[in-house]
């Protein structure tokens, strides 16, 4: 359970740092979190692939904001 508390609080914080990067309208808080939520996982893949292991919270962060800003990217291109 714990965990799952640390991964919203980490996502949401990436998802609103990595939203903070593109001007206009904002996602929405709800949205942010879940960008940030999956962008752990796409960023924690692409740091993999790189080879780039995530061993800290600053490191899971860092990964996060990197994955949430593809995913925003992406989302924002989706709905033009």
């Amino acid at each position: 359970m714990w965990n799952f508390i640390v991964a919203i609080v980490i996502g949401g914080a990436a998802g609103w740092l990595a939203s903070q990067f593109y001007k206009g309208k904002s996602s929405g808080m709800l949205l942010n979190i879940l960008l940030g939520i999956g962008g752990g996982l796409v960023g924690k893949f692409l740091f993999g692939i790189l080879g780039f292991g995530i061993t800290s919270v600053i490191g899971t962060l860092v990964s996060s904001v990197v994955g949430a800003l593809v995913l925003i990217w992406g989302y924002k291109q989706l709905t033009k």
